[in-house]
């Protein structure tokens, strides 16, 4: 376990004064934790992702964007914050990435079991039109026009896209192109999880639309 002498004020679990917002060492902002990345130091000096934010020890936290994680890299600031040597293992964005997208495909399985989440165009439409849906998902590659009809009266929706093998799989199907998840806590997770899928994405996720507005509206 990391002690609390092991790291710098910026990376403590709580800031004082910001409500039980965490800071990012690199960027200097403030954000709720769920949203950002959380890293421990293990025993053996390895920075470790914790992306469940559920690791023993003292958090160093970062915004979830692939940027910021590559600065905290090159100009070292992980053993700044840590105030020790640490090892920064080679793969870690593609750990991350991999994390993350397990953490978005497990939200819709969750939603999925929980009978709030379903897949297909006309049962997507029926719970649009009843005004139950607090999230839309698509596939990469799915088209305009064809998501513009699923949306028709309802263009507010957030719409999380992610790539067909992640949708289809959350849904234990061999192919899927649209998915609903019912307004609430499971439909505000999963757009919280898209958005740090989204910010540590290698290129331009195609199709994606800014929907940080909808995150607080699909959880009511």
């Amino acid at each position: 376990m990391v002690t609390d002498s092991a790291l710098d004020q910026d990376a403590v679990e709580v800031d004082r004064g910001h409500g039980g917002l965490r800071r990012c060492i690199v960027t200097r902002s403030h954000a709720a934790p769920e949203t950002m990345l959380r890293f421990v130091v293990s025993p053996d000096g390895i920075l470790t992702p914790d992306l469940s934010a559920r690791l023993p020890g003292r958090g160093i936290w970062l915004s979830a964007r692939r940027d910021v994680l590559e600065t905290a890299r090159t100009r070292h600031m992980f053993s700044k914050a840590a105030r020790q040597a640490v090892q920064v293992p080679d793969d870690l964005d593609a750990v991350i990435r991999a994390g993350l997208e397990q953490r978005v495909i497990e939200s819709v399985t969750l939603a999925r079991r929980a009978g709030q989440a379903l897949c297909g165009f006309t049962k997507c439409r029926e719970w649009i039109v009843a005004r139950k849906v607090g999230a839309v998902i698509q596939s990469f590659g799915a088209s305009p026009d064809e998501l513009a009809r699923l949306l028709s009266g309802a263009r507010e929706l957030p719409v999380a896209t992610i790539p067909a093998g992640m949708l289809a799989k959350a849904f234990g199907r061999e192919h899927a192109v649209y998915g609903v998840v019912a307004r609430g806590a499971l439909a505000r997770r999963l757009l919280i999880e898209h958005e740090r899928f989204l910010g540590l994405a290698e290129g331009p996720v195609p199709g994606a639309p800014d929907m940080r507005a909808g995150v607080e509206q699909a959880g009511k």
